[in-house]
């Protein structure tokens, strides 16, 4: 497959991340609700496809679990380490270390769509429409880790330009390296964790706080079935 074509792709997947976080921003308003779609994408992007393809890739349930274990644990950590406190949402710093994990999901992304590719066509075209929607998702989930902490508009649009880049620097970055599909496989299940943590424990119960009921509820599990859907494509 043509590097050209990879790339074109990328770009693709780039630009569905910036609409998913302008959206976001455009729904500030409605930021609870924001909030539970966003959870339940992270989530389920962690459930439906990061857990999956890690098994795929890796071959060893107990490995891919304890990557997605160590993941999960890590990220409470370095959240604990970042000064967590549930009654205040002044917390720049904590939204840094979201959007810098959705950012090098979505460098994964590009990377491994990349990859993909060099198996066959078929299993590079899956892959490329698992990232498409999974980008989109991410420059929301960006945008929204960010307010939620008090970060700025100016602060959000930066960090959504390096999430919407990320894709492209990754699929440059496929033409140079080869990586083993069992370090591939551990490193999703890592990032997989990391998802669990950040929908389960920090937007997930945000969403709840600022607007308890069956609306936000909706919201989240409709954000958990568009990932479900979208990992049927493959």
């Amino acid at each position: 497959m043509s590097p050209l074509f990879i790339i074109a792709l990328a770009a693709c997947a780039s630009l569905s991340a910036m609409l998913g976080g302008l959206l976001a921003l455009k729904l500030k308003q409605h930021l609870p609700l924001a909030l539970g779609f966003s959870a339940g994408a992270v989530i389920g992007a962690a459930f439906f496809e990061l857990l999956p393809e890690s098994l795929s890739l890796s071959g060893d349930f107990s490995m891919a679990a304890a990557a997605a274990a160590g993941g999960f644990f890590l990220y409470a950590v370095i959240d604990r380490i970042a000064g967590h406190d549930h009654n205040c949402h002044e917390q720049p710093h904590r939204g840094l270390i979201g959007a810098a994990s959705f950012s090098t999901h979505s460098l994964l992304d590009g990377l491994a769509m990349g990859l993909a590719f060099r198996v066959d066509i078929a299993t590079g075209v899956a892959v490329a429409a698992a990232v498409l929607a999974h980008d989109f998702a991410d420059g929301l989930n960006t945008v929204n880790v960010l307010t939620r902490h008090g970060a700025s508009r100016k602060a959000a649009l930066s960090w959504l330009m390096v999430v919407a880049a990320a894709p492209v620097a990754g699929a440059v970055l496929s033409l140079f390296i080869t990586l083993s599909p069992q370090a591939l496989g551990l490193g999703l299940a890592a990032f997989g964790g990391f998802f669990l943590y950040i929908g389960a424990c920090d937007l997930f119960p945000a969403s709840q706080r600022a607007r308890p009921g069956l609306a936000t509820l909706s919201a989240t599990l409709a954000g958990a079935g568009l990932l479900y859907l979208a990992t049927r494509l493959y």
